[in-house]
């Protein structure tokens, strides 16, 4: 079997036992990036130099006995929102078009402490603000099952490179459902933990009290053994949560009698929820039934605010987060030297710098935000969304008290045609109708593969748990699994 059509864990795996080397697996993903990545984009930056030496490195410490960690010499994708040391790191947006951080974000870290090896940073919609990968600076990313839609956001370039075997395993991030979206768009698994069990230092932030960090791969262990590596707390996150790493790996075995799945009805008769995916979420039922779980219906009646709430509370927190960008001491700034408006030159500089570095669904959301708090509004917008929130996280805890785990639908549609909602933000926005509300209470959420649409789309499930109970998710998600209900697949043209 292709390298390419492994999961990361068995990559490792074979490493480790001198089958084949780092060097020889992160040669083969290079090469796949440069014959695939023209006709998808998943990529804004690749150093394959770094990536060989590093790999060199680290097949010297395997044949010392120095390292055994499960996925020592794999390579990973990094979504670009995450600080690099010495590799750009720009949001996909011209106002860091050519910022290089002088540090690294603690989850690049850990990867690379745990002996991973960084093939280079994925495409996203400009500061994670988008559903499509449509935004970034750096053009569009293309979803690998069919070049003419989109392969989601804003983690777009982390689900492309892996369903077209560019990467057995990469990092994203999840303000709304940033992994878990593009994830069941491009057919791959995608989590997103709670909220402060992975460390937020080196996060480019958009929405600080929504972000997270999350990770996608081909198959749960793969899941399980990143998490391992990435959860904990750190102290250089303030939001960090001080609890145990769970042995996530060595707890996947669990069977699902006594198991309790709430099926999330409301979201299943939802309007705007495409039939394909309501009979995939039915099928996933049936299967989960079928391996001894139970299933009662459960209902979250406050998430019918969710959008609301969420357009409210994250564009408030961009407002404050983005504001630090002005052309001054980093970032794009503006040539006014020929401006006709001497009365103010700093300002003049700042407004241009913010105007031409931004784009337009950015400005959209800065606007947004602003006026969400502003004098006179606050009140009536950012203050009622914190209060719905807080309703929306009680439907959670309710539905907890009857369910282990919840089951819906994770997008409303398939995936999209690229162009067919860039220019119309409501419609954008509706595709994060079932995303939202794990991001808003902070909760776990797992995006499972569930099928394809008849003709030949991904289709994605969701499951969510109850805060620090990523366990279970795998646990549910690894018994599908290991029924054969998904199978880890490359997009047909690149298999």
């Amino acid at each position: 079997m292709s390298i390419e059509n492994l999961s990361a864990v068995e990559i490792g795996r074979q490493i480790a036992a001198g089958k084949v080397s780092s060097v020889e697996v992160v040669k083969h993903f290079l090469n796949r990036i440069e014959t695939f990545d023209n006709s998808v984009g998943a990529y804004v930056h690749v150093d394959g130099d770094r990536a060989i030496d590093r790999a060199t490195s680290v097949d010297r410490d395997i044949k010392a006995g120095k390292v055994r960690a499960p996925l020592a010499g794999v390579p990973v994708a990094i979504k670009d929102v995450l600080c690099t040391s010495g590799v750009p790191t720009t949001c996909g947006s011209r106002m860091l078009e050519n910022f290089v951080p002088p540090y690294t974000a603690t989850c690049v870290s850990k990867l690379e402490n745990a002996s991973l090896v960084v093939l280079g940073k994925t495409n996203m919609d400009e500061f994670a603000m988008g559903g499509s990968t449509e935004t970034s600076c750096h053009g569009l990313t293309r979803n690998p099952w069919d070049p003419e839609r989109t392969a989601g956001g804003s983690s777009g370039g982390a689900a492309a490179c892996l369903a077209a075997g560019m990467a057995p395993l990469s990092i994203g991030t999840d303000t709304g459902g940033s992994v878990r979206q593009p994830a069941a768009m491009c057919g791959v698994l995608g989590l997103k933990p709670t909220y402060g069990r992975v460390s937020r230092y080196g996060l480019v932030a958009f929405a600080s009290s929504l972000d997270q960090v999350g990770a996608l791969g081909h198959s749960v262990e793969d899941l399980a053994a990143v998490m391992e590596i990435l959860a904990g707390h750190d102290p250089k996150d303030t939001t960090s949560l001080k609890t145990d790493v769970p042995a996530y790996r060595g707890l996947l075995e669990q069977d699902l009698k006594g198991v309790k799945v709430g099926l999330l009805r409301d979201q299943i008769d939802h309007s705007s929820l495409d039939p394909e995916i309501a009979a995939a979420v039915d099928r996933t039922r049936q299967q989960l039934e079928a391996l001894g779980a139970t299933i009662s219906e459960v209902e979250l009646p406050y998430t019918k605010y969710a959008v609301p709430t969420y357009y409210l509370v994250a564009p408030s927190e961009a407002s404050g987060n983005l504001s630090r960008y002005d052309g001054v001491h980093y970032g794009y700034r503006a040539d006014t030297s020929h401006s006709s408006d001497q009365t103010a030159p700093l300002d003049a500089m700042i407004s241009a710098s913010r105007s031409e570095g931004f784009g337009p669904e950015v400005k959209r959301r800065i606007m947004l935000g602003t006026f969400a708090l502003s004098s006179g509004y606050y009140d009536a917008y950012y203050k009622k969304a914190l209060k719905v929130r807080r309703l929306i996280a009680g439907d959670y805890q309710r539905a907890f008290e009857e369910a282990d785990v919840l089951l819906g639908p994770m997008t409303p549609s398939p995936a999209f045609r690229l162009g067919e909602k860039v220019n119309d933000p409501v419609k954008m926005y509706l595709e994060d109708a079932f995303s939202v509300g794990a991001n808003l209470a902070g909760l776990p959420g797992l995006s499972v593969p569930a099928g394809l649409t008849e003709s030949g789309l991904p289709i994605g499930v969701q499951l969510q748990a109850p805060v620090l109970q990523e366990q279970r998710l795998l646990n549910v998600a690894r018994s599908l699994e290991q029924a054969e209900f998904f199978k880890p697949a490359l997009a047909p043209k690149y298999c």
